[in-house]
């Protein structure tokens, strides 16, 4: 429907092309340059793939940790919501300074992006265990690591999943943010270009790559979690920002 509403308001406004391309444009942009624009994605891709892997075992393991140490948490969350608070296009060019202009910008870029969602809805759940299961394990004789390593950190998983399931959506975002910032190659690096040059019906073939790249983390999460969490609801699954406290 988007798609015709689109191709029907260029045909009947005639916009300029370099305005606003057509559908048909945009397929010729692809069918001119297919292996360029592979090749650009796939280094996208790998920017998206190690941040989404670096930021998920961070944010869930400084979860962890935030919830094993709680004094040392009360002192440490706020750092991360501090880092978390400032914006993506102030801290990429930092980045680029400090990293280069090669892939561990993109991917420390796409890490930040990652962490506090995975982090926050692990730290939520992780938190937000019933009392009265905690007490329970507690008469049985399990200590703090045991009740938190075999009894929260099992329970808290659907909110872990929730936390990945927001996150992988952004996941092409902080890769592109770095490739507008500086870079040689990348999806961002083709829309930087295309743009100086008004070719605007390859920046568009660019955001499509990158929605269709989108939709598939999403779906690879959702996949690869799915045996994960067999007893959760989707209440479960819902993230919930900031965490809660409670009284464990």
């Amino acid at each position: 429907m988007l798609v015709i509403i689109w191709a029907v308001g260029v045909s009947v406004l005639e916009p300029p092309r370099y305005i606003l391309p057509s559908p048909f444009a945009v397929v010729l942009a692809f069918v001119r340059q297919p292996a360029f624009l592979v090749q650009q994605s796939l280094v996208t891709v790998i920017e998206i793939m190690a941040g989404l892997a670096a930021g998920s075992t961070l944010g869930a393991a400084t979860a962890f940790a935030i919830t094993a140490f709680p004094r040392v948490g009360r002192f440490a969350w706020p750092l991360v919501v501090v880092l978390q608070s400032f914006p993506v296009f102030v801290l990429a060019p930092i980045l680029v300074v400090w990293l280069g202009f090669g892939l561990a910008s993109k991917v420390a870029m796409t890490t930040l992006i990652i962490f506090f969602p995975v982090a926050s809805a692990f730290a939520d759940g992780l938190r937000r265990t019933d009392r009265d299961i905690i007490d329970a394990v507690s008469l049985d004789g399990a200590d703090h690591w045991q009740t938190l390593a075999q009894v929260r950190a099992p329970l808290a998983i659907p909110s872990l999943v929730s936390g990945l399931r927001v996150a992988a959506p952004l996941a092409p975002l902080g890769a592109v943010v770095g490739e507008w910032v500086g870079a040689s190659g990348g999806l961002g690096f083709v829309m930087v270009q295309a743009n100086a040059r008004m070719q605007t019906d390859t920046v568009f073939a660019a955001m499509v790559i990158l929605a269709l790249l989108t939709v598939f983390l999403r779906f690879m999460v959702d996949l690869l979690t799915a045996g994960l969490t067999p007893w959760a609801t989707e209440d479960d699954l819902s993230p919930s920002f900031p965490p809660r406290s409670s009284n464990s």
